[in-house]
């Protein structure tokens, strides 16, 4: 017998968010194909974990499953599982179904599309004006449309893929591996942020009415020295005092290589110099720009600078536009 949702993942069908997102993330890393390039089951195996996943992470999806609305698959069940019913008290049918229609067929859903409950019952017990349905030559009721389970696609298969900071500025595509053993080059769009989501059409499940997609979630991981700031990037640049003073030409780190940027003469701590375009892409298209903040590093154990500061007495007050 095929494992449910929850046996898949290896929890309770009572478990919490968090205790399902931890048992994915444990399997996930076990099975992932990149660490089992000679197992094809265990790619098998990682897709459907991740189906599980994706599934049970949806409360609403959730919900669905655990009332036997859709199977393992997110595919609608069949809403006749039951047969027609009987008479219910307070669902507003009365047992001689001169009433209403039979309970039970209240707001059903039919592969995920919702019945025409006019047509349903005209089909079925025929015109508002009481006349008997007849059967139409197939040899069932006419005016009952239901979509086939042959239509149905297969279930999408999210994965989630760690960027690098400076790939993401520079839109680099990324190698990734599919379930199915197959890798490809994933373009990254414009307008990139931490958490976007990326469809390929036709890479999830196998399914009767086609493929289902893989959804890639983007985490873009972060730098140890550029921090973003929308479509702008932030770096603190440490200059010596005389490249303060004095003026210089240095060397600045950006995502896409290094750079030289001109320190003005008499700069102070604090102070930014813009590198237009070094940010990040926009959906527009425009880049946006990278901010250098120049902090000035003294050594603590220099004694020549100390004489120097010893002696000098220049530089006025620099608090005294804080009243003080």
């Amino acid at each position: 017998m095929a494992l449910d949702l929850y046996q898949r993942l290896g929890v309770k069908r009572g478990a919490s968010d968090e205790e399902i997102k931890k048992a994915y993330r444990s399997l996930a890393k076990q099975l992932h194909p990149d660490r089992n390039t000679d197992n094809p089951k265990a790619a098998e195996r990682f897709s459907q974990v991740t189906n599980a996943y994706d599934l049970l992470s949806d409360k609403d999806k959730r919900a669905r499953y655990d009332r036997g609305e859709i199977d393992e698959e997110g595919n609608p069940k069949m809403p006749f599982g039951a047969g027609f019913g009987g008479y219910s008290p307070g669902n507003g049918a009365r047992p001689g179904g001169s009433g209403g229609p039979p309970p039970g067929f209240e707001n059903f859903n039919v592969g995920g599309d919702t019945a025409d409950l006019s047509d349903l019952f005209e089909g079925l017990f025929g015109a508002a004006g009481g006349s008997r349905a007849r059967p139409n030559a197939g040899g069932g009721f006419g005016g009952f449309r239901q979509r086939s389970r042959a239509s149905q696609k297969g279930a999408d298969i999210a994965y989630r893929l760690k960027v690098p900071f400076e790939d993401a500025v520079a839109l680099k595509p990324q190698r990734i591996m599919l379930a199915d053993g197959k890798s490809i080059d994933l373009k990254l769009p414009q307008g990139l942020e931490d958490g976007t989501k990326i469809r390929l059409a036709g890479k999830g499940e196998e399914g009767l009415g086609g493929r289902g997609d893989a959804i890639v979630s983007v985490e873009i991981v972060p730098h140890r020295y550029f921090t973003r700031e929308g479509a702008d990037i932030r770096l603190a640049l440490p200059v010596t005092l005389n490249e303060a003073v004095l003026g210089a030409k240095v060397r600045v780190p950006t995502p896409e290589g290094p750079v030289m940027l001109t320190v003005p003469k008499g700069t102070t701590s604090g102070k930014i110099l813009r590198l237009k375009g070094r940010g990040f892409t926009g959906k527009d298209g425009k880049r946006g720009d990278q901010l250098v903040t120049l902090e000035i590093d003294l050594p603590s154990d220099d004694a020549a600078l100390q004489r120097f500061a010893e002696t000098w007495t220049g530089g006025g007050n620099p608090r005294a536009s804080l009243g003080v």
